[in-house]
């Protein structure tokens, strides 16, 4: 495994939050995990900032959501952009989204 030299404090900013809709929750079941990451983050970064999980990553899917325009009020402006990655895991891996608390 190679390793990237990336601060741990930056790694952990790269990965802004999960995507919890529909079509990400049926990936789920492939055990494919969805993310919306840092613009800038490129596959292997996102890589080694999922191995923080202590999970085997298998593959890394990324795709530029499109910007949207958003209207509060009588303001318009768009929405802010990210990069979506579709990550998928080896087969007993897991990432826990949704903690029993």
């Amino acid at each position: 495994m190679s390793t990237i030299n990336v601060p741990l404090r930056e790694m952990l900013e790269l990965i802004k939050f999960p995507v919890i809709s529909d079509k990400a929750t049926r990936l789920l079941e492939t055990n494919k995990y969805t993310f919306l990451v840092d613009p800038k983050a490129n596959k292997k970064v996102i890589k080694s900032a999922i191995d923080l999980f202590d999970v085997i990553v298998e593959k890394v899917n990324t795709l530029h959501l499109p910007s949207k325009n958003r209207t509060v009020g009588r303001f318009i402006g768009s929405r802010p952009n990210y990069k979506k990655a579709v990550i998928s895991l080896a087969d007993n891996d897991r990432i826990n989204l949704f903690p029993d608390n």
